[in-house]
């Protein structure tokens, strides 16, 4: 919306500024931190006094918790989508079309998971409505998505997978993309959802994804840049760095209400809707094999439950102790901050390495 301003720009020199992407994702970071800050109390009271009991806690979780969360009010990722948006609104150009195909993802998501935070609050059950018909809407959301960024595409890129370290290779996959690109950006909803278990654990993993596909989106949508790197030029996706850093600034901000121990809970509505927003601009991007390296804590927690329930159904037995994998780590003696702080130290490296692909090619 501030991009206005830069037609008067002629007259106010000053006003140059709001050209730049770098400017306005720092902007925007700061913006959305400070609007979560300024508003959480207010929201964390009102979720509280609306949902009496909080979040429903699982009987079949580690008992610690029935002492230690029972009571804590979840939907949380309200905060987090507030700033967002709002600061994406204010900072973003909006007449760019994938910044409203990643918002369309966004809010889709997390309405998809605050229907099934309010019914389990509501119930007071663990249990949401029918994980088959949420997956169902999600895939729509997720597809219709992934079609209007094969759409926004030039041809030479348009329904086409890049490979990290191969700079030339690019595969066809035709109509089969959508399929694929709506896959890449619900698993990543789900692998953050399944992450949300302990204090903390969730956001910083996922402001760390952030800040790398903040960092790629402005390299892929500047020539000059990828250019040099020898990765595929997106025209457009380089505003996509100011929605990143808006979800950096609402972490940020959340995270001062969800450090431990937590006041509220982000819930399905922000976890869904988190990873969903970074799925969708790993596709945009063209860096969807690169989401699974920076986000393999996500896809490490998603194949424990996999992995958990696979043979539990073949053979009886279980793998871990209990799925997801930070939920084993409980039952093995760590503390909850032990599993936190370690789980990020991952989550960093994994970044890194992602990051280091930019380069080798």
């Amino acid at each position: 919306m501030m991009t206005w301003l830069v037609e008067l720009s002629a007259t106010l020199p000053v006003l140059n500024v709001l050209r730049y992407i770098t400017f306005r994702t720092g902007m925007a970071t700061a913006t959305a931190f400070f609007f979560v800050f300024w508003f959480g109390p207010a929201i964390i009271s009102a979720l509280r006094m609306r949902q009496g009991k909080g979040q429903p806690i699982r009987e079949d979780g580690p008992s610690s918790h029935l002492l230690t969360k029972r009571g804590t009010p979840t939907m949380g990722g309200l905060m987090i989508l507030a700033g967002l948006i709002v600061s994406t609104l204010l900072w973003a150009d909006l007449s760019n079309a994938y910044v409203w195909v990643v918002l369309l993802v966004t809010v889709g998501f997390g309405g998809i998971g605050f229907w099934d935070d309010y019914l389990k609050v509501t119930k007071q059950s663990h249990k949401g409505f029918s994980g088959r018909s949420r997956l169902a809407i999600e895939a729509v959301i997720a597809g219709v998505a992934v079609f209007a960024i094969a759409s926004i595409s030039t041809p030479d890129l348009s329904n086409r997978l890049a490979f990290p370290f191969l700079k030339d290779l690019l595969l066809d996959l035709g109509i089969f993309y959508v399929a694929f690109g709506a896959l890449v950006i619900v698993a990543a909803g789900n692998a953050v959802n399944l992450t949300d278990g302990l204090d903390g654990l969730a956001i910083v993993p996922v402001m760390i994804a952030a800040a790398s596909f903040g960092f790629i989106a402005y390299l892929v949508g500047n020539a000059v840049f990828a250019g040099y790197l020898q990765i595929h030029f997106v025209i457009g996706t380089g505003e996509l760095a100011v929605i990143c850093g808006a979800l950096i600034g609402a972490g940020l901000g959340f995270l001062w209400f969800n450090a431990p121990p937590a006041q509220v809970f982000m819930g399905d509505t922000g976890s869904l809707a988190l990873g969903g927003l970074l799925g969708a601009v790993a596709v945009a991007t063209k860096h969807e094999i690169v989401l699974a390296i920076i986000g393999g804590l996500f896809v490490l927690e998603a194949a424990s439950v996999i992995i958990q329930v696979v043979s539990y159904k073949l053979t009886g037995r279980r793998v871990f102790k209990m799925a997801p994998i930070h939920h084993h780590f409980e039952q093995m003696g760590w503390t909850e901050p032990q599993i936190v702080i370690r789980f990020w130290i991952i989550a960093v490296v994994l970044a890194m390495v992602g990051l280091a692909t930019l380069k080798l090619r």
